[in-house]
């Protein structure tokens, strides 16, 4: 893993706890991802659709409320979490 991927990966990693704690948008939060392209090209090409079905998910899930929108943001973003880790570890094996 390069020195580019490994800092987009903390700050990903960091901005989704920031999102968990209120402080950041799912719009900032999707924008924010979207350009750590270093780290998108570090993993393979799976992680990164992965990455933004779920960004897009969460982002739609924003617009509504809780009880209209067919994602739970709560699920999101605990599968986002998941991607985290998975993807910390194939950017270790790599």
């Amino acid at each position: 893993m390069t020195d580019t991927a490994s800092a987009q990966f903390a700050t990903f990693a960091q901005a989704l706890q920031a999102f968990e704690r209120g402080e950041h948008t799912a719009a900032a939060l999707g924008t924010l991802a979207r350009q750590q392209t270093a780290l998108l090209a570090a993993l393979p090409a799976r992680y990164g659709e992965v990455l933004l079905n779920l960004l897009d998910r969460l982002e739609s899930s924003a617009l509504f409320s809780e009880e209209s929108c067919s994602f739970s943001q709560k699920d999101l973003v605990a599968n986002l979490g998941m991607w985290v880790e998975k993807a910390r570890g194939a950017l270790a094996e790599g």
